[in-house]
């Protein structure tokens, strides 16, 4: 990663400390910390560790090295406070050096050079079924994760693996052909998740049905009906081209599709393989493996009727993965209702003695709730995608209109597109992946506060100043210039942008990004409410300052999957 302010600051402090405590620098660089109030300093240095070495207590240790050491070029003074150490960074090299990077690097300001590979799957949408407000989450956050990887400098294979077989199609099929084969099919995501709805609440009300459906999921594995494969392809097609649409409206892509259906028979052989070496074993007629002294319960591979389920498909799906792609990690992107799966899924390969099975990792995030309760695509509580971002849109449609009445309908549609979708994903990348999000319509229309929109008309702002002004932006500092304090808090949080991607990538936390994103729009916000840039005695250095944001703002969104737009 080429080196921001904070990390050449970074540097100069361990320089300086590797002196006096018989550290290692890169120990002493690891221990730095942002202090959480300004006033405390740019960096923090605790003392604990030196407790040991010096058989004093960490106050005392800060004390003393206040004492002992001299402010080097670029820092301002060195206090101690309690057992931490603070450093205080001169705010005009931090400003000037901090905007020259930016403006020279652009939108490579803070990126890596990691060069792994890495394969993201995520989405994993099925055919057959809705697609729903659930579904984003997921989406969203590989998609994230995926940007974060190329920004660190890994080459990123996007995958996604979608179930286009199983019982939830043949429930699909059977329920088309027994109760609905007089309509027409439709390449509609609420018709085709309305089949599905309907033959979930038919098989409870009558579970000898289920009968019928086993059958017909039997013939669809063998393929041995060419009447139901016929329906089974041109349904699936109607399913996967409704898909695309919606991975396009979401800024995301795949470079790989994996189906159920590719790996079914290898599926089945590998269950089978696995009997034979003692690892599985026949119960009840079913393939399972006894995981139970692992404390993972017992793993089904393949039903009593020997058709395959998820577990041996995904033996399948790994071995595949790994033959046809050179690649350093394989991260799962999986809803933690799949958390046990995926550890039986792990300790299986450990068994099998998989020789990449240390290369896999699962990111598991929390389900999307609505405050009644859980959202289900069999019984129909949920959300539809199409639904949802039709109601975001409206919305944003209108508040545009009452702010640019004069915009064409053209206008006014693509920018609703690009807000709409800024609202619906930041609101769900902006907490912790692992957490249960409980879903309010109304939060994630809001215009107002911690949203999407509002880091979004922060580079509106910025370029509008940008549009105003007729000279360039050029860096002008004299010696003797004032930095103000909402210039300098601007300055240091732009200098923390490579850090937080850093951050981001090492714990595959893409809101890390999101809560940066929005301090920063605050603080500038701030700026340009208390601060006159166009005529002002420092006009081209706080043009430069301004620019700086519109580049790491942009990029930040950018690292989410939001399109940074030139005017709200």
């Amino acid at each position: 990663m080429p080196p921001s302010n904070n990390i050449i600051m970074k540097d100069v402090i361990a320089k300086l400390l590797e002196k006096q405590t018989k550290m290692k620098k890169e120990e002493i660089e690891s221990l730095l910390e942002i202090p959480p109030n300004p006033d405390m300093g740019d960096f923090s240095f605790p003392c604990f560790k030196l407790a040991s070495i010096f058989k004093k207590n960490p106050v005392e240790i800060a004390q003393d090295l206040e004492k002992k050491l001299e402010s080097p070029k670029g820092i301002e003074k060195i206090k101690a406070t309690g057992p931490y150490l603070n450093f205080f960074v001169e705010k005009s090299l931090l400003a000037v050096d901090v905007v020259k990077k930016i403006l020279k690097e652009k939108e490579k300001f803070g990126s890596g050079k990691n060069g792994k590979i890495a394969m993201i799957e995520f989405s994993q949408a099925n055919t057959h079924k809705a697609f729903h407000v659930g579904h984003i989450r997921g989406t969203s956050l590989g998609e994230s994760l995926s940007r974060i990887f190329e920004f660190e400098g890994d080459k990123v294979i996007r995958a996604n693996y979608q179930g286009d077989t199983g019982m939830h199609v043949a429930k699909w099929i059977w329920n088309y052909q027994k109760n609905h084969s007089k309509e027409k099919i439709k390449a509609d995501e609420s018709w085709v998740a309305g089949i599905y709805v309907d033959a979930v609440k038919r098989l409870t009300e009558n579970e000898k049905l289920e009968e019928e459906v086993e059958a017909i999921n039997k013939k669809l594995e063998e393929k041995s009906d060419k009447k139901l494969n016929d329906l089974w392809q041109k349904t699936r097609k109607i399913c996967l081209d409704a898909l695309e649409v919606i991975y396009k409206e979401l800024n995301t892509h795949f470079d790989k599709y994996y189906f159920e259906s590719e790996v079914e028979i290898r599926g089945k052989e590998i269950a089978q393989e696995l009997v034979k070496k003692g690892i599985a074993e026949v119960s009840e007629g079913a393939t399972i493996i006894n995981l139970e002294k692992y404390g993972l319960s017992v793993w089904v591979l393949l039903r009593k009727d020997g058709t395959v389920l998820y577990s041996s498909k995904d033996l399948a799906l790994i071995e595949k993965k790994f033959k046809e792609n050179k690649m350093d990690e394989c991260i799962y992107t999986v809803a933690d209702e799949q958390n046990l799966h995926l550890q039986q899924l792990f300790k299986t390969l450990e068994l099998m003695k998989f020789k990449d099975v240390d290369k896999c990792q699962h990111v598991s995030y929390g389900l999307i709730r609505l405050p009644e309760g859980k959202m289900s695509s069999r019984t129909g509580q949920n959300i539809l995608y199409s639904n949802f971002k039709k109601e975001v849109v409206d919305y944003a449609k209108k508040e545009i209109k009452k702010r640019f009445p004069k915009l064409s309908e053209k206008e006014v549609d693509e920018r609703a597109q690009a807000i709409s979708i800024a609202a619906i994903k930041y609101s769900i990348l902006k907490q912790g992946a692992n957490k249960v999000l409980i879903f309010s319509k109304e939060d994630a229309l809001s215009f107002e506060g911690d949203t999407g929109p509002y880091i979004q008309y922060a580079y509106a702002r910025a370029s509008s100043i940008l549009k105003k002004s007729e000279k360039t932006s050029e860096i002008k500092l004299s010696k003797d210039a004032k930095i103000e304090e909402k210039e300098a808090l601007l300055i240091k949080k732009l200098a923390e942008f490579p850090e937080i991607v850093n951050d981001a990538y090492r714990n595959l936390a893409p809101s890390i990004v999101a809560n940066y994103s929005l301090d920063l729009a605050h603080i500038f916000n701030e700026f340009y409410h208390q601060t006159k840039v166009i005529g002002s005695n420092n006009e081209a250095f706080l043009l430069a300052l301004v620019e700086s944001f519109r580049i790491v703002c942009k990029q930040s969104l950018h690292l989410l999957g939001i399109e940074a737009i030139e005017e709200m």
